[in-house]
């Protein structure tokens, strides 16, 4: 329960093609678990992930992608940024099995003042920081 006035970033929409791709895509390559799977009516559903093992933040909405401006923008919603990240308390651990399941690195594992962090691309093209802060 939240304290009164309290707010948070609870759920972040990702328009993605196909729901069950998605689905598959994120809880087979990336261990995330399927925490809602709501059938809304007219082909419409209501999905949302979230890291497993104790993941916290926000879940992630897929969105299947309704008419073509949103079907041009599945893959590319910040224009070619890095737009989720994905944060870890154990890089390497993550980064091998993620290797391991096939999930496509863009960029190799780097030391930065905010910690270590590799960038990999979805399904679909987005791109992800996967990240261990520094202590």
């Amino acid at each position: 329960m939240m304290a009164e006035g309290a707010r948070k970033i609870a759920t972040v929409a990702l328009v993605v093609a196909d729901y069950d791709e998605a689905i598959a895509w994120y809880t087979q390559k990336l261990g995330f678990q399927l925490v809602q799977d709501v059938d809304l009516g007219g082909g419409r559903r209501w999905v949302t992930v979230r890291p497993a093992k104790g993941g916290a933040g926000a879940d992630l909405l897929l969105a299947r992608a309704d008419g073509d401006r949103q079907r041009s923008h599945v893959g590319d919603q910040t224009g070619g940024r890095v737009f989720l990240f994905l944060e870890t308390d154990d890089f390497s651990r993550d980064h091998e099995a993620m290797l391991a399941r096939g999930v496509e690195f863009r960029k190799e594992p780097r030391r930065e003042a905010y910690g270590t962090v590799a960038v990999f691309a979805d399904l679909y093209g987005n791109l992800w920081d996967l990240i261990e802060p520094r202590s």
